[in-house]
């Protein structure tokens, strides 16, 4: 089974790789990808049975039930590309899956992310670390509750309320009140939902109900002595890590056999609970109420200091957790100097309050490539939150980067509270955003919408830019682990480390997914691609290859020597693949059933073309045409190369801006190189600047430098553009042919070496 993060590249590409290999060796192999065109060639029950062992590829992790028993083998998905051959031959002696998270070589996700846990090492690949995952996990099913929830409270409050000196008030019994507590329930779920699916993460379904407890717990400090406040997100953070990593622990503890099959549905689930949830009430939620009562104190001592100083100060702690303690503290102390006549206190909180989420949705739309298509979402939902005064918009973006976000924040909301301090803006309600002003509870109106746009437009600017370092030096880390990388055993492109980097485009990626493997939106699939035995080899081995899903973990199996298990992954909805029927049935070519992965060794597609068929007026689904391939680029340089691409894709008409299509395709490249190695460049954009999906062609005869992994220079040229309205992930879905294809050396030898657009396209005609 094969799988990456985003699901497009690497996992095809080390799917081909692993079915080339094991062909070379004499095995039979089925490949299940789950890739970003969804799962294929999924493996059956069946081929499970008959395996001799199960190779997760894959940075992902993936639900392993299914191979308990089985040999199983979990490494990088890069492994699956640059060692092929010695996965198929560690797999025969990997230990066998028991059920448990360490168990199988490379100890599932944790061994994958660079551990050594678990027999037979690591599989060497290197991928998140398995905390990252399991918070990004949290994050991506916590969002919808987030916009669920602050969209139904903003529309209620908008519609149905009105001001009072108890805040925005709707009127009790009406309908918007109904919708108001609807919206209201989305909240209270939304920190256990992220606690929850964090301790899933790690310590699979017996820790859910653990973390999801332990979440409601953190945000119901009542049960802890804070009436007015709770741990808010961040506790639940903490509660989430602690529920996993306490199931890890309690399931490393040995139990009579008649036990064994009670422990994952009941006593796991009830010791992790009442462990967690006693913990943090008698021994966190302390500590915690004692630095609520003081940071209240604390204020109280402030009152008569510079109104700038103490704006600034209110500011940064509203921005810090974001109705955690320290938000709750300066927010409860300025709606508390209400009743004695100060409202200029609750003025400056008022200001400070909309700046995280509507700074975070302005960084979506500011950078847009920076976010995968669910943050650009969520920042559409949290600019209208933020229009509210609902600071919650902004916590998925905190969660998911909170060493770039939160200072983004705090920074930003320090200079709204400090501007409103200085024009001594003043709020009569308890409540904050631009919506009080709108309602006429606000005094000093300009300077109020002053105080929060200035502050939104640095938390904007910062995020952007802490964002951005951190992507540049992430992907110098990649490169840095990447370089050099060579192929093996089949003839096939073995560069991997710029793998994210070289796939996503226009910021696109994978959600992660949970309980079930896919996430939300994501459909659970699997790919086989049934390999072919050498002629004249006795007793084929068949390897299968797990690929890992979204959210999931894999598992293998055990037994013979002679079979294995491969499977290959990526996740979004199935989409048809060349050479594989509507329903995932396989197709027949020279009498071997193959699943959309060109197994045959001829160098040849699935379709069995030949370089002697009639050429095709389109290939790529009719995205590549005559007009979009040139035989030889004129540049030397990338940019130039670029833009030459840009104006050729032009010619279609399906361009109507060539500057703005290269600013986006060159940001991308910043982002990460799109130079694949094996002397391959795909650089792609997903941008407005065209009308509708194109794809370019074009060869250097010199080579380009593209800052391939490698260190070989770019002769084959391929570039992407499709609007940002294009269905899903059309783009998503060339890339992961191309990918997939670009893998076989005589298929690029073809490419090299044809002589006219006549002939280069009868060779690309073999991806569709």
């Amino acid at each position: 089974m094969t799988a990456c993060p985003t699901g497009i590249a690497h996992t095809y590409m080390a799917a081909e790789k692993l079915a080339q290999t094991a062909r070379s060796l004499g095995h039979e192999i089925k490949v299940e990808t789950q890739g970003s065109i969804g799962a294929e060639n999924v493996l059956s029950d069946n081929d499970v049975r008959n395996a001799d062992g199960v190779i997760i590829a894959a940075d992902k992790d993936v639900d392993r039930s299914r191979f308990v028993g089985k040999k199983v083998l979990v490494v990088g998905v890069a492994e699956g590309i640059r060692h092929p051959e010695q996965l198929i031959e560690r797999v025969q002696s990997a230990p066998v899956y028991g059920g448990e998270p360490g168990d199988g070589a490379g100890g599932g996700a944790a061994a994958a992310s660079g551990g050594t846990g678990g027999s037979g090492g690591t599989g060497g690949g290197k991928e998140r670390s398995v905390a990252y995952k399991a918070l990004m996990n949290g994050v991506s099913y916590m969002i919808p509750f987030v916009v669920v929830g602050g969209l139904l409270i903003a529309i209620s409050l908008a519609v149905g309320g009105h001001a009072t000196p108890e805040g925005l008030k709707i009127a009790p019994g009406s309908f918007w009140e109904d919708v108001n507590n609807i919206g209201t329930i989305g909240f209270q779920l939304m920190v256990p939902i992220l606690s929850g699916y964090i301790a899933y993460a790690i310590g699979d379904r017996p820790a859910l109900v653990p973390g999801m407890i332990g979440g409601w717990i953190a945000t119901h400090g009542e049960l802890y002595g804070m009436k007015d406040a709770s741990a808010g997100f961040i506790g639940g953070i903490v509660t989430g890590f602690l529920a996993g990593y306490l199931v890890v622990w309690i399931k490393k503890v040995k139990v009579p056999r008649f036990a064994q099959p009670i422990m994952p549905i009941i006593v796991i689930p009830i010791v992790a609970t009442t462990a967690l949830g006693l913990f943090f009430i008698y021994v966190l939620g302390k500590p915690i109420s004692w630095v609520f009562t003081h940071l209240t104190g604390w204020l109280s001592g402030m009152t008569g200091t510079s109104a700038i100083v103490l704006g600034a100060i209110l500011g940064l702690m509203i921005a810090f957790d974001m109705g955690g303690p320290v938000n709750k503290t300066a927010f409860l102390f300025g709606s508390g100097l209400i009743a004695s006549g100060n409202q200029t206190v609750m003025g400056m909180c008022a200001a400070a309050i909309p700046v995280m989420p509507l700074g975070q949705g302005l960084a979506t739309l500011i950078r847009r490539h920076l976010y995968s298509d669910q943050e650009r979402e969520t920042g559409m939902a949290a600019l209208f939150m933020g229009l509210f005064g609902i600071s919650e918009g902004a916590i998925p973006f905190a969660a998911a980067r909170p060493a770039q976000v939160i200072p983004a924040n705090m920074l930003g909301g320090a200079v709204a509270g400090a501007l409103a301090g200085m024009a001594g803006v003043a709020d009569a309600v308890p409540h904050g955003g631009p919506i009080v002003a709108v309602l006429g509870a606000v005094d000093g109106v300009p300077m109020f919408f002053v105080a929060v746009v200035i502050g939104a437009v640095v938390t904007a600017l910062t995020t952007v830019a802490l964002v951005d370092v951190a992507e540049r030096r992430k992907s110098g880390a990649r490169a840095g682990v990447g370089g050099g990388i060579k192929g093996s055993a089949g003839g096939g492109a073995e560069v991997v480390a710029a793998a994210d980097a070289a796939v996503t485009a226009g910021g696109a990626s994978t959600g992660v997914a949970g309980p079930g493997g896919a996430g939300p939106g994501v459909v659970e699939p699997v790919v086989a691609a049934p390999g072919v035995a050498e002629p004249g080899v006795a007793e084929p081995r068949v390897a299968e290859v797990a690929g890992v899903g979204a959210g999931d973990g894999a598992e293998a199996a055990a037994g013979g020597a002679s079979r294995t298990a491969v499977a290959v992954a990526p996740v979004p909805a199935p989409a048809a693949v060349p050479g594989q029927g509507r329903e995932g049935e396989a197709v027949d070519v020279d009498g071997v059933e193959t699943a959309g992965v060109d197994v045959s060794g001829d160098g040849h597609g699935v379709d069995g073309g030949s370089g002697d068929s009639a050429p095709s007026a389109e290939v790529l689904s009719g995205y590549l045409t005559e007009q979009t391939v040139k035989t030889q680029l004129d540049a030397d340089g990338k940019e130039a190369a670029i833009r030459e691409m840009a104006e050729l894709a032009a010619g279609t008409g399906k361009v109507a801006d060539v500057d703005e299509l290269v600013r986006v395709a060159l940001a991308r490249e910043a982002q990460g190189t799109t130079g694949l190695g094996e002397e391959i460049a795909i650089p792609h954009a997903k941008t407005d600047a065209v009308t509708a999906p194109v794809v370019g062609f074009a060869r250097s005869a010199d080579g380009i430098d593209w800052g391939s992994l490698d260190g070989t220079l770019a002769k084959l040229v391929f570039m992407i553009a499709v609007p940002e309205a294009a269905a899903g992930d059309e783009h998503l879905r060339i890339l992961a042919l191309l990918s997939r294809k670009l893998m076989d050396a005589e298929f690029r030898a073809r490419l090299q070496s044809a002589e006219d657009k006549a002939a280069i396209l009868r060779a690309l005609g073999e991806i569709d």
